[in-house]
């Protein structure tokens, strides 16, 4: 699906969806508890569609009322399990370890960049703990069982393997302890995690950059609420920091989600943000250029790019190294797409430099499969003075099939082409 999208103002109030990477973690540990548990709300997407797939065949009970989802937990997990992660890397790498510490036989496969996204970290930790993987990508094989002992992994690849190895780690008959090798990046999600688990009732210590997990723990059932997402809200908080006259609501102020940092951000570029109860709005708009880094929240890349682009003068935004490794190559996208519409932007090793400040044109663009991506570029188009055409564009169904339609109820102008 490739739409166009002309420039047009926004305005009024749309809610957030609720949060991707909360909803993927709450659905985790409601399967790995006892009896029943529900998740709320939480949007249909590709990646939603991943992780209840994957549950259900390593022995979940799901089914979805709406918003709702109810987990029964899995109480007799299967032999062997088929596992299509299609193109979610949470759900590749979250699982692993969970099906191992439960003895499931599983065959993980994906589509899109996830067979060129690595696993190896974990191929690594397991060879001297009971799991064979028979390669480092999708399509993999994996058997035996995991046991407890001490993990070493590095923190700067992925906080996904981290994640997985938190959440697989209690269920074992021993304490296990996880050592990072290097420094810890996105460590935002890493709190994440752990809030979610101790939601469920499972204990993690944390000292300095090892995290130390006790085994025989029971996840507890919950009747679990999903906040807000930042990831997603921070497309139309951007826009609103632009100038448009745009409200974005369902927003925790408490939040621990890394991508709250979109307000920093914002922030640095001269915007100022008001909380109202769970409103936020712009009172002043982005005015000048900035350096920032982007290490723990490299999903605010893409849009990001967009914000400096309408900045006079240069923007630096620092270790954006680990933007190869998304959906797409982030920082190679975003370079095609802005400068096809006329900005000046190129990279230098870990960072990215804008120089912004000049006018942007219609052109178009491809959404390189990438959810970000489309959403960057609809916001660019507001910008523009013609219409920005967005080759697959489809791509943002992975986390927000919602988008467009808020975008349009807003006042966006697209055409499905």
């Amino acid at each position: 699906m490739d739409v166009r999208i002309t420039p047009s103002r926004l305005r009024g109030e749309v809610c957030a969806p609720p949060s991707k990477s909360i909803a993927h973690r709450a659905l985790i540990c409601a399967a790995l508890a006892n009896q029943h548990s529900t998740v709320s709300p939480v949007d249909l997407s590709k990646d939603m569609d991943a992780t209840i797939g994957a549950l259900k065949a390593m022995g979940a009970s799901i089914v979805r009322n709406g918003k709702e989802v109810r987990i029964t937990g899995i109480s007799a997990p299967p032999q062997n399990a088929e596992i299509d992660c299609i193109e979610s890397g949470s759900t590749l790498r979250f699982l692993i370890p969970v099906a191992a510490a439960l003895g499931i036989s599983c065959r993980f496969t994906g589509s899109g960049r996830l067979p060129e996204r690595t696993i190896g970290p974990y191929f690594d930790a397991f060879l001297s703990k009971g799991v064979l993987l028979d390669r480092s990508f999708v399509p993999l094989q994996l058997s035996g069982s995991l046991q407890p002992g001490s993990y070493t992994l590095p923190g700067d690849i992925s906080s996904q393997f981290i994640t997985g190895l938190l959440f697989a780690l209690p269920l074992l008959n021993g304490e296990s302890a996880i050592h990072l090798s290097t420094a810890l990046e996105s460590a935002p999600y890493i709190d994440l995690t752990i809030d979610v688990l101790r939601k469920f009732g499972i204990k993690i210590h944390c000292q300095d950059s090892d995290f130390f997990i006790p085994g025989g723990q029971t996840y507890l059932p919950q009747a679990f609420s999903v906040e807000a997402d930042f990831s997603n809200a921070a497309f139309f908080l951007t826009a609103a920091a632009l100038g448009q006259d745009v409200t974005v609501s369902g927003l925790s102020v408490k939040s621990l989600q890394g991508d709250r940092k979109i307000l920093e951000a914002l922030s640095a570029l001269g915007a100022s943000a008001s909380f109202n109860g769970d409103r936020v709005q712009m009172k002043r708009p982005i005015c000048r250029p900035a350096e920032i880094d982007i290490r723990d929240i490299p999903d605010l890349a893409p849009i990001l790019c967009v914000a400096a682009a309408a900045v006079p003068g240069r923007t630096v935004l620092h270790g954006t190294r680990r933007l190869k490794i998304k959906e797409s190559d982030r920082a190679a996208a975003m370079i095609d797409c802005l400068t096809r519409l006329g900005a000046r932007i190129w990279s230098e090793y870990d960072s990215l430099i804008i120089d912004g400040g000049t006018p942007l044109h219609g052109a178009v663009v491809s959404s390189y499969g990438d959810h970000r991506i489309v959403m960057a570029m609809a916001i660019a188009a507001l910008l523009a003075d013609g219409p920005i055409v967005i080759e697959q564009a489809q791509a943002v169904d992975k986390s927000y099939p919602g988008f467009f339609e808020d975008f349009k109820l807003l006042g966006g102008v697209v055409h499905v082409l």
